[in-house]
């Protein structure tokens, strides 16, 4: 044992450690840890996997930022997160943990007041200096007050921070009662003190920032590639949580302004992976020699992922959308069965909840410990809600909308909206229903099309906007839009960033994840005792209230989700014997596969 490692045992036996507080490797949401103290890596990793070869990726838009934890500029470049660790690492294939990545033992007191984090001496920075306690309390202090709001938000709760010891941090929280405050902390990607003090963290850079993680950047093209290298001597590379992962020496991205032109790309091997999003892309755009012969996979993989929201969202700060009603009429015009069946091959599910594709979502009528919560809150909310079951609007498939624009009309009529000379006109104000889709991507544009005609059935001006990405998100972030199409990823274990999505205090501030502009006071109760949910069972029940009263705020009109990733790749790779069913990353490839030699050997020579 070397004296470093002895050092250490010396600090955590002489810490006052009391007989009730947690000590451990790991800590857990829920239940007991799946992997124990002497684990050395996660079963859906391959610990034997070999190192080696590129990863080229291909990535739709832009970039001219390299620092992700910012509001300005364009979203960051993909995989950005490569660049760092954080103070522990969650198990793809459980529910609510983490497990020490930069931190080596974790203790949390019986009421969760704060967690105190030992970090492992071993950890360095690419320059060779060591992450101290410091580098933890500044990073706390840096995305507190210059960091995006979403980041803001997610770590409001965690009041301030102290350096116990030499290698010890305590995150004190303001919410005691949050028992997912120290999972919540220890997500917190760690940023180097030494580096950024006399730099303007808040301003758009394209100099490579300094992290510890796994990759490093070595080249950028502004808004065109990026590519990311392998350390050689990262200090983690054998942690349990990494073994087995981050296989490839060099990930590279090319940018490309349109999708049709990136899946080209693919096929002509200008990059080797790609998730395909769109189902007739999915079904059609990929035919061709290369499928056929099995040089080029479509790999679809199924999962148990939570598919969260993807949705048209309102915008309700304008008075047009204050009314549920509108909002519900609305959504009779958008016809999912005969969209599902001519565009997309019949491969989607449509979207009836918030927390889609999990054990949160709201279903049937309200019972139970659902109901007991609901009930406090009868008269804030519609009593419907309590007797009839959520159903969005059904078509037969064959694009006759008649009886649910019927249904559409007497809504608009009990809101105050009335046709007059073929225009939908709201009688005190005058003011005329005009709707503008924004869209980045012109594949919206064909799913938005068909709407057109049953909007203006109802007398409704209805147009497409298409714009690019840098004025997109710019419009995004200053809320300035009709109807914009968005995805609301959610997890198994909802907590503090919920406040992002829908609370009254993030509605108007520039940036947050609140794109409806929801300012309810029943919602943001929920989200508090979502947060402080005492239980497993407690969480389930207060997210399924919630999930309800917003299906019954008609902010959206739900879209579809799917129970497969649908992969493009070459046949270039290794892949574990398992997968996570819980994953949460966007791309499998990077954490978890390999270059296979041989397979990309034979792969040129095909070529």
């Amino acid at each position: 044992m070397n004296l470093q490692r002895i050092a250490l045992i010396a600090v955590l036996t002489a810490l006052p450690i009391r007989a009730d507080n947690y000590v451990g490797h790991g800590i857990s949401l829920y239940g007991p840890l799946k992997y124990g103290p002497d684990f050395t890596h996660f079963a859906y990793t391959n610990p034997e996997a070999p190192k080696g070869g590129t990863l080229s990726l291909g990535a739709i838009g832009s970039f001219d930022n390299l620092n992700p934890h910012i509001l300005k500029g364009l979203e960051p470049p993909r995989l950005s997160s490569l660049l760092y660790d954080t103070l522990t690492e969650r198990s793809d294939d459980e529910i609510a943990t983490g497990y020490g990545r930069l931190a080596e033992r974790i203790e949390v007191p019986p009421d969760n007041a704060w967690v105190l984090y030992t970090l492992r001496p071993a950890a360095r920075w690419h320059d060779g200096k060591p992450i101290t306690p410091e580098d933890v309390l500044f990073t706390l202090e840096t995305y507190k007050t210059k960091g995006h709001p979403g980041l803001r938000n997610y770590f409001a709760a965690i009041e301030t921070a102290e350096k116990v010891g030499e290698h010890q941090v305590r995150l004190i929280f303001s919410a005691a009662t949050n028992k997912e405050l120290p999972l919540i902390a220890g997500q917190m990607s760690i940023l180097p003190k030494h580096y950024w003090e006399g730099r303007n963290f808040a301003a758009t850079t394209l100099d490579p920032p300094l992290g510890s993680g796994p990759y490093r950047i070595v080249a950028v093209e502004a808004g065109r590639s990026i590519t990311y290298e392998r350390v050689a001597d990262y200090w983690g590379r054998d942690l349990p949580v990494n073994k087995g992962r981050f296989n490839f020496d060099r990930i590279h991205f090319d940018y490309y302004r349109d999708q049709t032109v990136a899946i080209e790309a693919l096929k002509a091997g200008e990059f080797d992976y790609r998730r395909e999003s769109s189902s007739k892309d999915w079904s059609t755009a990929y035919e061709g020699k290369a499928l056929a012969t099995g040089k080029l996979v479509k790999d679809p993989r199924p999962h148990q992922r939570a598919a969260g929201m993807q949705a048209f969202w309102f915008n309700t700060r304008r008075a047009k959308f204050s009314d549920p009603r509108v909002r519900q009429a609305l959504g009779h015009a958008f016809d999912f069965e005969w969209t599902n069946k001519n565009l997309f091959h019949g491969l989607y599910i449509r979207s009836n909840s918030y927390f889609a594709n999990s054990e949160l979502a709201a279903a049937g009528r309200p019972s139970g410990r659902e109901l007991e919560i609901l009930e406090e809150y009868r008269g804030r909310i519609p009593d419907e809600l309590f007797t009839t079951e959520f159903q969005l609007p059904t078509t037969d498939g064959s694009g006759q909308v008649r009886q649910n624009l019927r249904a559409a009309k007497k809504l608009l009529q009990e809101a105050g909206w009335v046709v007059a000379d073929n225009i939908l006109t709201h009688a005190e104000s005058g003011e005329v229903m005009e709707i503008e889709f924004l869209l980045s991507s012109s594949s919206w544009e064909r799913i938005v099309a068909p709407m057109i005609p049953n909007l203006e059935r109802l007398g409704v001006k209805a147009t497409i906007r298409i714009v690019d990405q840098t004025q997109y998100q710019n419009r995004v972030q200053a809320f300035d839009y009709d109807v914009i199409v968005l995805v609301r990823g959610q997890s198994h274990s909802p907590g503090s960033e919920q406040r992002n999505y829908w609370t009254s205090t993030t509605a108007d501030e520039s940036g947050s994840g609140n794109v409806a502009g929801i300012k309810d006071p029943v919602v943001d109760e929920l989200v508090e005792r979502l947060i402080q949910a005492p239980s497993r069972a407690e969480l389930v029940a207060t997210t399924r209230a919630l999930d309800r009263v917003l299906l019954w705020g008609h902010y959206t009109i739900p879209h579809w989700y799917s129970d497969h990733f649908r992969v493009v790749h070459w046949d270039k790779f290794g892949k574990p014997s398992s997968s996570a069913p819980y994953t949460g990353d966007y791309f499998v490839v990077p954490y978890t596969w390999w270059y296979d030699a041989e397979k990309a050997a034979r792969l040129e020579q095909g070529r």
